[in-house]
């Protein structure tokens, strides 16, 4: 093994016990490259017309598919999980229904702290680094990129699923011009399981590809216009969200409790009554989404989803 190996390998075991220390749960790393067969699949799902209205998906092509476009200098990508399960429900089993992502403060901004000291603890040990981190609010296919890294494997669903803990992770990753050891991909354990196709209310799910434009997560969250009658009785009572395809798959039975405090719920949130919802008003939203992931689709977009629902 030369310097260079034994220096790489030895950056990489700190960026993965650090990544630990600050509550990721996995942390898989791949060499910074062009992603040449997810960059076919992309092209192809994009001109089937598969994301619907999310005109974003077809921006910067080049730099979804390339870490060194969006990091010049990029050497290595840096996957990481970060669990969010809470086995916990609504109480009112009428209550129109929210995705258990959305039950505390958006993890967009949770998680880019963690990795912003996550950067300057690895600064710390190894000296110089240069890169940016990303979660979820940029041009990167991280999916693909902890699937290269051996977090686990793309289910059918086109969730990652991970062999010990299921698929209920939020995907961050660092993009580092930093050299270290990269990982490797591990097998599919999906087998002939089709739990998550037979499940999905509106057969948005074919194996291993999800057509946006039939998601009920697509039509609660992204969809800015009137969501399609034709879709009216089909939301399995979803108003923000879903997690059908998660909540089927038998990996998840391995799922873990999330321990951070932030993702927690509002007090008060799961016992909400069918009919609190029906009369949501500003003070309550703003209550209990001040922070949250659901301001994305606002008030308004809530109240649509809501009223969308009703017989």
């Amino acid at each position: 093994m030369t310097t260079c190996d034994i220096t790489a390998q030895k950056n990489t075991d700190v960026v993965k016990q650090l990544a630990r220390s600050l509550g990721f749960m996995y942390c898989g790393i791949s060499k910074a490259e062009q992603l040449q067969e997810e960059a076919r699949n992309l092209e192809q799902w994009l001109n089937r017309g598969m994301h619907g209205k999310m005109h974003y998906m077809e921006n910067h092509f080049d730099k979804r598919i390339d870490p060194r476009i969006l990091v010049p200098g990029a050497r290595s990508v840096v996957s990481l999980l970060f669990n969010y399960h809470n086995p916990q429900k609504q109480i009112d089993p009428e209550s129109p229904k929210l995705s258990s992502y959305a039950y505390g403060e958006d993890y967009h901004f949770v998680i880019k702290e963690k990795l912003h000291s996550l950067v300057e603890s690895i600064r710390k040990e190894v000296g110089d680094v240069d890169g940016r981190v990303f979660v979820d609010s940029a041009p990167v296919m991280d999916k693909a990129w902890a699937v290269k890294s051996g977090l686990g494997w793309m289910g059918k669903n086109t969730n990652l699923i991970t062999k010990h803990s299921g698929s209920w992770f939020f995907i961050a990753e660092m993009i580092l011009d930093l050299p270290l050891i990269a990982d490797g991909p591990i097998k599919d354990y999906c087998g002939s399981c089709t739990r998550c196709i037979d499940a999905c209310p509106t057969s948005a799910i074919s194996p291993y590809e999800v057509d946006g434009s039939k998601c009920i997560s697509y039509f609660t969250i992204e969809l800015k216009e009137a969501i399609p009658a034709a879709m009216k009785g089909q939301f399995d009572n979803w108003m923000f969200g879903c997690d059908i395809c998660q909540q089927v798959c038998p990996w998840n039975r391995f799922a873990k409790h999330h321990t951070e405090p932030r993702l927690l719920p509002k007090d008060g949130l799961l016992e909400m009554q069918k009919s609190d919802w029906k009369e949501l008003s500003e003070e309550v939203f703003s209550k209990f989404f001040s922070k949250s992931a659901v301001k994305r689709t606002g008030i308004l977009g809530l109240k649509r989803n809501i009223e969308f629902l009703e017989d």
